[in-house]
C-alpha cells in the first residue's frame, strides 16, 4: 500500500488508467477553486475599495448650542482620525457623516431620517444636548438603533426606550456638590432660575430637592423661555429676596446676559453657579472679572490629575487636534465613541440587538470616568465634580477626594 498525497491510501496497481485520470481532473478542479478563490481575495483586497462603516451624527454649528457642540464635534472628529490609525472597526475604515442641525429639535427629526434612510449609516452617536437628543432619539428608536448620549435630562429615561442609553449622571444629580458646598459655608438661602428646557428643567428641580434637603431655603423659584427678553425683570426679582446664593440653569449666551446685568447693577451674591458656560475654556474671556469665583458642575475637567484611564493622553491629542483645551462636552462625546467602538469589537457585528445587549451589560471606564446603566439605559455609575472660576482659571472644589483647591466665597 502506498500513501496518497491526498489524505487516503490506494494500492498503486489496483486503478485503470481511466479512473487515475478521473482522480487528477478532481485534484485539478478542487486546486481550480482554491485559486480562483485567492483571486478573487487579492481582487477585494488589492483591486477593490473596501466600503467603509458609517457613523451618522448631527451637530449645531447655529444657534444657542455652537459653542458646546463645536467640542462635541472635534471628539468625535478625532476619535475617527485615531480609531483608522488602529485599523478602523471590523476590518474597515470609519467615515463620520455629520450635519448642521442649527441647533432646532425640528431638524434633527430630520437629518437622522436622512441618515438612517437615505444614508444607510451602521451606526449613531447623539446630537448635543437634552432637548436634540429628545428629538433624535426619536427616530433611532423608531428603527431599533443604539444611541449613546451626552444628554442626561431626566425626561430622556422616562419614555420606556430600550436603545438609548446615557453617558453621564442624571441631571437631578448635577448640583448636589454645589447645595452641599453652600450648605457647608453656612449660606441659608438659594434663588433658582431656568431656562425651560428639558435638561435645564431637571437640574433646576433636582437643585431645590437637594437645597431642601441640607437646609437652604428656596426663595426664588422661576423659568423662562426668551432669556433676553424675560430675564432683566426676572432677575430684579430674583434679588429683591436677598438670595446668598444665586444659581442659573441655562445655556451660555444666558450666563454671560446674567453677569452682565450684575456688574452693571454693582450687585453679587455670595455665591453664583451656573450650569454648561463656566465650563467652557472661553468663560473667562468672555466674562471677564465677573467669572471669578463663579462655580458650575461638570461632568469632568480636562485636568492631568483626574484619574481616570485614558484621560491625560486625550487632553494632550484633543488639544493639539482641535488648537484648544476640551471641555466636559468634548471628552462626553469622546467617550460615547469609545463605548460605541467598545461594543462593536467585542460583539464583532453591526447588530443593532446585539450591541443593545452588550452596553446594557458594560460595566467599564471611559475618559470621563465610570460607564454603568440600569434598564432604563440611565447611567448609574458616574457622578459629577463642581469647578470654580479661581485667579482665571477652573480648579475642581468638590469631591474633596479629587479637589485641587477649596472653594471660595
Amino acid at each position: 500500500m502506498a500513501a496518497n498525497r491526498w489524505g487516503g491510501l490506494c494500492t498503486a496497481d489496483s486503478r485503470s488508467g481511466k479512473e487515475k485520470s478521473g482522480i487528477r481532473l478532481r485534484i485539478l478542479a478542487v486546486w481550480g477553486i482554491w485559486a480562483g478563490l485567492v483571486i478573487f481575495l487579492a481582487q477585494t483586497a488589492w483591486g477593490q475599495e473596501i466600503r467603509p462603516i458609517r457613523v451618522g451624527a448631527t451637530v449645531s454649528l447655529s444657534g444657542k448650542l455652537t459653542e458646546p457642540s463645536l467640542m462635541a464635534r472635534d471628539a468625535m472628529r478625532l476619535w475617527e482620525v485615531q480609531v483608522n490609525q488602529r485599523g478602523g472597526l471590523l476590518g474597515r475604515p470609519v467615515e463620520l457623516v455629520l450635519y448642521d442641525d442649527q441647533s432646532r429639535p425640528e431638524l434633527v427629526r430630520e437629518l437622522y431620517g436622512r441618515l438612517l434612510e437615505k444614508d444607510k449609516v451602521d451606526l449613531i452617536l447623539s446630537p448635543y444636548g437634552t432637548e436634540l437628543t429628545l428629538a433624535a432619539s426619536e427616530v433611532s428608536e423608531r428603527d431599533h438603533f443604539v444611541m449613546v448620549t451626552g444628554g442626561s435630562g431626566d425626561s430622556i429615561w422616562q419614555r420606556g426606550y430600550r436603545y438609548i442609553f446615557g453617558i453621564h449622571a442624571p441631571a437631578k444629580r448635577y448640583l448636589i456638590g454645589c447645595m452641599d458646598i453652600l450648605a457647608r459655608q453656612g449660606l441659608e438661602t438659594v434663588a433658582i432660575l431656568f431656562e425651560e428646557s428639558s435638561f435645564n428643567i431637571s437640574i433646576a428641580e433636582g437643585a431645590r430637592e437637594w437645597a431642601e434637603r441640607l437646609g437652604l431655603r428656596v426663595s426664588y423659584f422661576k423659568g423662562y423661555r426668551e432669556g433676553k427678553e424675560e430675564l432683566p425683570g426676572i432677575l430684579q426679582k430674583c434679588l429683591g429676596t436677598g438670595p446668598d446664593g444665586l444659581i442659573l440653569c441655562s445655556y451660555p449666551e444666558d450666563s454671560y446676559t446674567v453677569l452682565e446685568r450684575l456688574k452693571a447693577a454693582n450687585l453679587r451674591p455670595k455665591a453664583i453657579c451656573q450650569t454648561i458656560a463656566p465650563c467652557l475654556p472661553t468663560f473667562c474671556r468672555q466674562a471677564g472679572d465677573m467669572a471669578e469665583r463663579v462655580f458650575s458642575p461638570a461632568p469632568w475637567e480636562p485636568d492631568a490629575r483626574i484619574p481616570f484611564p485614558g484621560s491625560k493622553e486625550f487632553i494632550v491629542s484633543f488639544t493639539a487636534f482641535a488648537k484648544r483645551p476640551p471641555s466636559y462636552h468634548a471628552a462626553s462625546a469622546y467617550a460615547t465613541c469609545q463605548i460605541m467602538e467598545r461594543a462593536v469589537t467585542q460583539t464583532r457585528c453591526l447588530d443593532q440587538n446585539k450591541l443593545r445587549e452588550y452596553i446594557l451589560s458594560l460595566d467599564t471606564v471611559t475618559v470621563l470616568g465610570r460607564f454603568r446603566v440600569d434598564n432604563s439605559g440611565m447611567q448609574v455609575g458616574h457622578n459629577p465634580i463642581l469647578i470654580q472660576w479661581q485667579d482665571g482659571k477652573k480648579e475642581i472644589v468638590y469631591p474633596t477626594s479629587m479637589q485641587t483647591a477649596p472653594p471660595r466665597f
